[in-house]
């Protein structure tokens, strides 16, 4: 059986959604391909180990057997079966879904999704068999396409259904090249849990799972967990997860908030290892259930009701191992320094729990120019770490390629090593002490603490670069905080507005 090579794969997936071009949004190109391309995967791969235990033994029972070990394909419910309906395909492909998912409840239960795949106006039949025949071109076994190569060709999809799909993106992808700056400080190891409360597509919980991999230890023993508000973008990470080979994995949908997923009695269930990318200052949350949260996740305080970045953020350091538990959190800059959120950010400060505060360049944010950030915190931190932070200003430690920002990996090489120094290094990063920093009322701006060398040119020889770079230092904190004042303005709801 032929392998196909990365670009061939890339080629043929990104190849079924141009089918869709013109008939729904790009925003919704994902809860049709991908139920699709999964779908295709089970019924290729069950048939892959059936063929394979016929061909050793001759028995077709203990084929069945075989094949069902895997994941159950009901009859009637097979690839090959909905590619045989001469009409009412989006009812075929409806029925044979929730009989995989009933039939294999522990692992696939709401797999894939929930498209409306019997609305006749949105996906006529004609499209539908034409997006089969699609899949069709291709087997996508093991033999033809292995777990790593499909799990790419899976994130290819992801990224390019992002770039497609504008301003939703950051509902369901994150900056590949920064998870996996971020997995790499937190160091997963065989037996930890890892959690992600906004999960997305799982590219969070996978990328830790790479990582532990790559630093030689077995996977088989990390647990995966995540939530996720939106149902479709649940379900992809659960396909997600198991299109990687990944076994052992929870993924819950509902708002972590409201109803955080993961409990033990009383209390929140806790973590070894928690990875996170917010969504940014939401707006319309519950504020009053959150002032009396059952869960004790106010410990902080009460964030503003026109951004829940410390709600979330409460809840993750809630969700982490009393002992082990570590956790990273991209935010934007303004939870750094923002003065409605001092109090808490004082608190936070009090509590050593933060270990390291990494500012990095602009365009991570998918489709904002923001300059994102990421806060890491432990549980206990080292003993050398203790009543310290670690401040790095990373900001010129980007790539930019057709108008997408990225870490290289020499970028990323440089900050990692920077985070397990623990040390200055001028003009880079910087270690203050607790005390430093609640002298300054618990301001977490990087500028504050990584003083950059100052452009110098010889008297009456300043050039336009010279000159250039020296404005752009001294106005660098004033427009980080000009950033964090518009966020403010525009989070105000109308009785804030008022009050103000």
């Amino acid at each position: 059986m032929t392998q196909l090579s990365q670009r061939e794969l890339e080629v043929y997936l990104w190849g079924a959604a141009t089918l869709l071009r013109g008939l729904v949004d790009a925003s919704d190109y994902k809860q049709y391909i991908f139920p699709l391309m999964f779908f295709k995967r089970l019924s290729d791969v069950w048939d892959e180990d059936y063929r394979q235990a016929r061909d050793e033994t001759g028995d077709e029972g203990y084929a069945t057997a075989t094949a069902n070990d895997r994941f159950v394909i009901p009859d009637g419910a097979h690839w090959k079966n909905v590619r045989a309906a001469p009409r009412d395909v989006g009812r075929a492909l409806l029925s044979a879904f929730l009989a995989i998912e009933a039939a294999n409840a522990e692992r696939l239960q709401g797999v894939f999704g929930n498209a409306n795949w019997t609305d006749k106006a949105q996906m006529p039949d004609s499209t539908l068999k034409n997006l089969i025949e699609h899949f069709s071109k291709h087997d996508l076994t093991l033999a033809a396409v292995p777990e790593d190569e499909l799990g790419n060709g899976y994130e290819y999809l992801i990224k390019k259904f992002a770039d497609d799909s504008g301003h939703t993106a950051q509902e369901f992808y994150t900056n590949r090249t920064l998870v996996h700056l971020m997995a790499q400080m937190l160091e997963p190891k065989p037996g930890e849990s890892i959690y992600d409360p906004t999960c997305g597509t799982g590219g969070m919980l996978i990328s830790c799972l790479a990582e532990a991999k790559r630093r030689g230890g077995d996977t088989r023993t990390i647990g995966l967990f995540g939530q996720e508000l939106i149902t479709i973008t649940a379900a992809i990470a659960r396909m997600n997860l198991v299109i990687h080979g990944v076994d052992d994995f929870h993924v819950a949908s509902g708002n972590t908030l409201a109803t955080p997923a993961f409990v033990q009695g009383d209390r929140l269930r806790t973590f070894d290892v928690v990875l996170a990318n917010p969504p940014y200052s939401i707006k319309k949350w519950n504020r009053g259930a959150w002032e009396q949260d059952s869960w004790g996740r106010n410990f902080l305080g009460t964030p503003p009701q026109g951004r829940a970045d410390y709600a979330f953020f409460q809840h993750i350091l809630a969700s982490m191992d009393p002992k082990t538990g570590r956790c990273a959190v991209l935010f934007p800059h303004g939870v750094l320094f923002r003065n409605e959120e001092a109090e808490m950010r004082r608190k936070l400060v009090e509590s050593d729990r933060v270990e390291c505060v990494l500012g990095l360049g602009p365009g991570l944010f998918y489709n904002s120019p923001m300059e994102a950030c990421v806060v890491i915190c432990r549980s206990r931190k080292p003993a050398e770490a203790q009543g310290r932070i670690l401040f790095i200003d990373a900001v010129a430690e980007i790539a930019r390629e057709r108008a997408q920002s990225f870490l290289r990996t020499e970028h990323q090489t440089r900050i990692l090593s920077a985070y397990q120094a623990f040390a200055d290094e001028p003009g880079f990063a910087a270690v203050a002490s607790t005390a430093d920093v609640l002298a300054a009322e618990g301001n977490l701006s990087i500028a504050r603490y990584v003083k950059r060398p100052k452009a110098t040119a010889a008297t009456g020889d300043a050039t336009l670069a010279t000159t250039w770079a020296a404005f752009d230092e001294e106005g660098r904190e004033f427009w980080l905080g000009m950033d964090a004042l518009v966020d403010m303005l525009d989070g105000l709801t109308p009785a804030e507005d008022v009050d103000a």
